[in-house]
């Protein structure tokens, strides 16, 4: 099965960045799309970014289009999402997700990663 690993989650000030990546393996890495969820303590799960794993069409949730970019580098089955600008509100578990296409959706992707923590200070 595919196997999906964050990094790159930490603690910055407001204004700054970060650069979370999400590593698939496995066997066979045949997912079409990636997603990036994020989810704070008591609040739902909601969508950051998605892109196509083969075609590169990416999608944004509305609160992350302009600061946040979603790219991929298939070569290292590697998935990115750059951070720029980070607000406090921003603060969540940081989760990578892959299935058979683009969505907003959670229950669309069928491969969670373990999530990474960003923090922003304010």
């Amino acid at each position: 099965q595919v196997q999906l690993v964050e990094s790159g989650g930490g603690l910055v000030q407001t204004g700054g960045s970060l650069r979370l990546s999400c590593v698939a393996s496995g066997p066979t890495v045949s997912s079409s799309a990636m997603g990036w969820f994020r989810q704070a303590p008591g609040r739902e799960r909601e969508f950051v970014a998605a892109v196509s794993w083969s075609g590169g069409t990416t999608y944004y949730g509305d609160s992350e289009e302009g600061r946040f970019t979603i790219s991929r580098d298939n070569a290292r089955n590697t998935v990115y999402l750059q951070m720029n600008n980070l607000k406090p509100e921003d603060t969540a578990i940081y989760y990578c997700s892959a299935g058979p296409l683009l969505s907003e959706i959670g229950g669309s992707y069928d491969y969670w990663g373990q999530g990474t923590q960003v923090t922003v200070s304010s």
